[in-house]
């Protein structure tokens, strides 16, 4: 692998960590794994995407009702 040992990878990634620090390290994980989430939802096949989203919405209009009716119940 462009002739580095496991050693020098090794001192490599210590430097990484001393440089930045394990919090910025964990955090740029963090949105890493969640970009990869993002692409892998969005290559989901058009139509369970689109069930997905009817589904959502369809609670959210629950909710709303919900709501409504809890007000007039307070008048």
């Amino acid at each position: 692998m462009f002739g580095l040992s496991p050693a020098h990878i090794l001192l490599i990634l210590v430097v990484v960590v001393l440089v930045f620090g394990t919090s910025k390290l964990k955090n740029l994980g963090k949105d890493l794994g969640g970009a990869v989430k993002g692409f892998k939802e969005a290559m989901k096949d058009p139509e369970e995407q689109a069930r997905l989203d009817k589904e959502q919405q369809d609670r959210t209009v629950e909710g709303k009702a919900k709501h409504t009716d809890n007000e007039k119940d307070k008048v």
